[in-house]
């Protein structure tokens, strides 16, 4: 599985300019109900909610994973955003998150959703690709680094 088969330079925010939790999944799931207009963008902001109830995807250093199922897709979903002052997003060692990959999933996968799960923090553990994307400036620069590294990494 490649990121490209899952994120486009549309589903990019460079400046999230969200203050906290509930305002980042907002802001990331706009753009996934932009492009799909069959989503409810509420449920699904509801959805990804209670995810974060069970335990928050802030995984630290600066990085947000959140995720979760909805029925009525039929394809595993993402998008992504930057903050560069950062949002407090109860991440576990408690420091500002500036980086967001969200990944949305069909209510009845189970393995494609791991996966990507699992490339995407393999990806975020190298200091210098999350260097990259704090200074990309553009939608299109963040893209082509998530491109790149992703690709370079197979």
């Amino acid at each position: 599985m490649k990121i490209a088969d899952i994120l486009s330079g549309d589903l990019i925010i460079p400046e999230l300019t969200s203050k906290n939790k509930k305002e980042v999944l907002e802001e990331l799931v706009s753009v996934i109900v932009k492009q799909n207009k069959l989503i409810n963008k509420e449920e699904l902001i509801e959805v990804l909610l209670e995810r974060e109830q069970l335990g928050s995807t802030g995984i630290g250093d600066g990085i947000a994973i959140p995720h979760g199922k909805l029925k009525n897709i039929g394809a595993l979903l993402a998008s992504f955003g930057k903050s560069i002052d950062g949002v407090d997003f109860d991440s576990m060692d408690g420091k500002p998150t500036h980086l967001f990959f969200l990944l949305v999933a069909p209510e009845n996968s189970a393995g494609i959703h791991l996966k990507a799960l699992a490339r995407i923090s393999r990806l975020l553990k190298d200091s210098s690709f999350k260097q990259d994307l704090m200074e990309a400036k553009l939608k299109d620069d963040l893209f082509k680094t998530i491109i790149e590294r992703d690709e370079n990494s197979q």
